[in-house]
């Protein structure tokens, strides 16, 4: 039977979530959460009170291993094992870990659960692989709200997705009414995902790559959305204000993290709006004053 290896992290609570988006930036090519309050499956070992598991999954040794050391590093209370698991424990089991999202008009979930889409809702399927954005992440969930509002706001508006991972954003913003929306990514698989979910979810014109940001033909568009980590926003802040029109909307950033975040994209010139928080994740949303 093929073998692959889980790491398998407990830590804090509040912790958890980002660790979680540690581990997908690892390689994780799945990853199950058990908390508190929420029922394992049977034989399936639960949390401590106040803790969190997370079990990743790699498809080699080195990697787990590098990710546990990285969650070390990050969080030094956590406790970290690597194991071999076998494939066919997990095909399968996992899937009943994968959430559909509902999210203003959007139904955002996986293939096996899209017959549960309700009707009147843009159904987006997303195959979770090893792209970071299936929906029910609270990051991802706070943009989708916010392409949603925008969209509603903004009939036909221009969208960029920085860091699009599965595409869901740059996806949904086409669905949603948006003239043109184009993702990008410096990961090629992210890239290759985006594209086959763009394409079943019927929209092969939204334009998704691996360009940079400087890459892209110049000139700004409407709305930029950015899901990405808060030390990658602080660095990219300059060249991504410099493609937001009229709005910026900034995830990827836990609480404690945003005076510094938004401080970045303030000094080129954006003003904060407001900064709506799911747990313990914030999102800054900005926007560029008239005639700038």
């Amino acid at each position: 039977m093929p073998l692959f290896l889980s790491l398998t992290v407990d830590l804090s609570l509040g912790d958890a979530d980002a660790a979680e988006s540690l581990l997908h930036g690892a390689g994780a090519t799945g990853l199950e959460v058990r908390e508190e309050g929420t029922r394992p499956m049977p034989g399936v070992r639960a949390p401590a009170a106040g803790e969190a598991i997370l079990v990743a999954y790699f498809d080699d040794r080195r990697l787990a291993e590098q990710a546990g050391a990285e969650i070390s590093r990050a969080f030094p209370g956590a406790r970290t094992a690597v194991e071999e698991v076998e494939q066919r424990d997990w095909s399968e089991s996992w899937k009943a870990l994968v959430r559909a999202v509902e999210v203003g008009r959007l139904w955002v979930g996986p293939p096996w659960l899209a017959a549960q889409a309700p009707p009147g809702k843009e159904r987006i399927v997303i195959e979770p692989k090893m792209a970071f954005g299936t929906g029910d992440h609270p990051t991802t969930s706070l943009c989708l709200l916010a392409v949603d509002a925008y969209l509603q706001a903004h009939p036909g508006a221009t969208v960029l997705d920085v860091g699009t991972g599965t595409g869901v954003l740059a996806i949904a913003a086409r669905r949603l009414g948006a003239s043109r929306a184009v993702g990008i990514d410096n990961d090629p698989v992210s890239v290759e995902l985006a594209r086959e979910n763009a394409a079943v979810n019927g929209t092969p014109e939204v334009e998704l790559s691996g360009k940079s940001l400087e890459e892209l033909p110049p000139g700004r568009f409407d709305l930029v959305v950015a899901n990405i980590l808060a030390n990658t926003l602080v660095e990219l802040a300059p060249a991504i204000s410099r493609r937001a029109g009229d709005a910026l909307v900034l995830a990827g950033v836990l609480v404690p993290q945003r005076q510094e975040v938004e401080a970045a994209f303030v000094r080129q010139g954006l003003e904060p709006v407001s900064a709506p928080e799911q747990g313990e994740w914030v999102r800054i949303d900005l926007r560029r004053p008239r005639g700038t």
